[in-house]
């Protein structure tokens, strides 16, 4: 992987279990996990397009209401995507709706890390 200079290159999460997050976002996202000891595990994509990043263990959650950034995946079917992110237990937080440039919902994983999927359609 290269790395470049002064851009984003990586992001941690809490988890408070680690287990079933990797598990719905392997089904939900096609992530594949490295661990590092029971309470690290890092994440990528099997294509190695985007970010990769990691989930520590911790009582905490990132949730924009509280002032956490909010991380956002883009989709080429909003309503697919959403039904998907369900069937792998995800909660949707906030229903599909319109805003400037497109529409997006948000969601949250099963440690309660909060995220969004947007769509220009």
């Amino acid at each position: 992987m290269s790395h470049i200079h002064e851009a984003i290159d990586y992001v941690e999460f809490p988890a408070t279990d680690i287990a079933a997050t990797k598990a719905f976002f392997e089904q939900a996202f096609g992530w594949v996990f490295t661990d590092f000891g029971p309470e690290y595990t890092a994440f990528n994509r099997l294509d190695r397009n985007g970010i990769e990043g990691g989930f520590y263990k911790s009582p905490l959650r990132s949730n924009s209401d509280e002032g956490a950034a909010l991380l956002i995946f883009y989709s080429d079917n909003l309503e697919e995507t959403e039904l998907k992110i369900m069937r792998c237990g995800g909660l949707i937080t906030k229903a599909i709706f319109a805003f400037p440039g497109g529409r997006r919902f948000h969601f949250t994983c099963p440690s309660g890390n909060e995220f969004a999927v947007w769509s220009e359609a």
